[in-house]
């Protein structure tokens, strides 16, 4: 690390004026996405099909992946056919997600989605070590209806259920994702954030391609997987 590399040294009243006007615009980014979740909580709604869903113990109905709640994220996983590795940021992303018991305090679930094959998914699952709830719609038009087509880019979906009928109340893809992520929330603490070459970041600061830093599906196997048997 050289001393280009390295930010200004100044003393503590000029760091804490600096951090003055930083933390003006991260309280007036709380109040928009403050905002932006009333904006959301007032979208309306568009009722779903009746899709039959591939689960761990069989065929399901749409309605019934809420697991009794009136709530349900859906994160729709990318899935190549007869690829031993998915998408690393899809595994990634996913593997994040170890104790979501706290979504039952608030009648929802959080689950995974995905075009492959509900034996090959399950068995993609506990190779990365992935705690989700994991779903197939190999058999179904669901991925293609909600923005994730086979072959197509990954998604979040949220749906409410009345009774028997489930509701679309959101969607995203993306960038759109990051809200949901804690990852990159915590890297962009960092002082040389995520070092890919499109980010703004002073002169000297390290940068890679982008993703480049990001874990492969096999690293994420071999840290949170089974291990060889």
């Amino acid at each position: 690390m050289t001393a280009q590399a390295l930010p200004p040294v100044v003393d503590a009243k000029t760091w804490q004026s600096q951090l003055d006007d930083v933390r003006l615009r991260e309280k007036a980014a709380t109040r928009e996405l403050d905002a932006i979740a009333a904006q959301r909580r007032r979208m309306p709604m568009v009722e779903m099909p009746d899709y039959t869903i591939e689960g761990e113990e069989g065929p399901a109905r749409l309605a019934d992946i809420f697991d009794g709640k009136p709530q349900l994220i859906v994160y729709n996983h990318m899935w190549f056919p007869g690829e031993k590795w998915q998408c690393p940021g899809c595994t990634g992303f996913t593997s994040q997600f170890t104790r979501l018991e706290f979504l039952e305090d608030y009648d929802a679930r959080f689950v995974v989605v995905t075009q492959g094959p509900i034996d090959e998914a399950l068995a993609y699952k506990r190779q990365v070590g992935n705690k989700m709830a994991w779903y197939s719609t190999a058999n179904s038009s669901f991925g293609t209806d909600v923005g994730a087509p086979p072959g197509g880019g990954f998604a979040v979906n949220v749906f409410l259920r009345d009774g028997d009928t489930v509701y679309r109340t959101w969607h995203t893809s993306g960038r759109g994702t990051e809200q949901l992520s804690h990852t990159f929330a915590l890297i962009d603490l960092l002082p040389y954030g995520r070092q890919e070459e499109w980010q703004d970041s002073p002169d000297g600061w390290p940068k890679s391609p982008t993703y480049s830093r990001w874990a492969g599906s096999e690293d994420i196997a071999a840290r949170y997987g089974p291990g060889p048997s």
